[in-house]
């Protein structure tokens, strides 16, 4: 990686004050998604068959530099930060997950890519589970990583118990309104170092320089509101959800990857009810993060999964 404060600002980068990381083999692009500047990262095979990959909260594309690379031999491998993400723009917009697939597909589609596969961890599974939903045509396999997925795997009432309601308590707290920004404007790495820490199967996953970037991410800008919008907007999404779960199944197959100590033990079961085709796999002494804390055995899932045959 190359020194994110000495890396060239490029043309039209929405986040101009956010220092921004290089990966070796990958390069930063820019694409108007529908009214959305959307950032991504690319590199591997431009021939490929083309894999996106989603990050969630508090990351951003990121989280999937240790598995980027060895998908790169085989795959054209597209990472993109969602609005209010990394150096996306954070705009004013709905946040539900259906508003923000579209955007998403249409930076796809404006990188050059009309069928892909699409891997996504936490708030970028919510994304994904809706993208699918909306465009199941383009999509050529869908892997979702350990999300509790609105309407879907998401429950619908807190849990009390403190061996369980560490994991889920900030939905609540995200949902109140300005709350959030008061308490953690200026305090956001210890927010972000809070999840990273206490979400990882190993609290040496995450040193300092990560969780100051992803702290930069979301006190630049609008991040902090934007990141918050997905769970305000949540309600929406489930409610978007079911209403095109009413018309159709899930019909592009679906891999649930889990953490042996992530949030939702079997995302393929969770999944399962709405989908034509999920299996899962369970990744051992893993947490939530799944792609940080075991990179090489979720490459070897998402390789296998996501084939080269249309």
């Amino acid at each position: 990686m190359s020194d994110p404060a000495r890396t060239p600002r490029p043309p039209g980068d929405p986040v101009p004050d956010l220092p921004l990381p290089d990966l070796a083999g990958f390069t930063h692009r820019w694409a108007d998604a529908d009214g959305v500047r959307l950032h991504a990262v690319e590199g591997g095979r431009p021939d490929g068959p083309a894999v996106v990959l989603l990050a969630g909260f508090p990351q951003t594309w990121w989280a999937w530099r240790k598995v980027m690379p060895d998908l790169a031999g085989r795959f054209r491998v597209i990472a993109i930060d969602l609005p209010g993400q990394g150096h996306s723009a954070r705009p004013d917009i709905s946040y539900d997950t259906h508003t923000v697939a579209a955007h998403v597909h249409a930076a796809v589609e404006a990188l050059g890519v009309s069928a892909y596969r699409l891997a996504a961890h936490d708030i970028g599974a919510w994304v994904a589970f809706s993208l699918a939903l909306k465009y199941p045509g383009e999509l050529r396999g869908l892997a979702l990583l350990d999300a509790g997925i609105p309407g879907i795997t998401l429950p619908d009432a807190i849990p009390t118990d403190p061996e369980r309601a560490w994991k889920t308590w900030h939905f609540a707290f995200h949902l109140v309104p300005d709350l959030p920004e008061t308490l953690l404007a200026g305090r956001e790495r210890e927010y972000v170092g809070w999840f990273l820490k206490a979400k990882a199967r190993s609290v040496g996953t995450f040193d300092d320089t990560e969780i100051e970037q992803y702290a930069a991410s979301l006190a630049a800008d609008g991040g902090l509101r934007a990141s918050l919008a997905y769970y305000r907007d949540a309600a929406e999404s489930a409610r978007r959800n079911h209403e095109a779960l009413a018309r159709q199944r899930l019909s592009v197959p679906v891999l649930g990857i889990s953490g042996s100590h992530g949030s939702v033990p079997d995302m393929a079961a969770s999944v399962r009810p709405w989908a034509d085709h999920a299996t899962g796999v369970v990744v051992p002494d893993a947490g939530h993060f799944i792609p940080d804390e075991q990179p090489a055995a979720v490459a070897a899932a998402l390789s296998g999964f996501l084939t080269e045959d249309d």
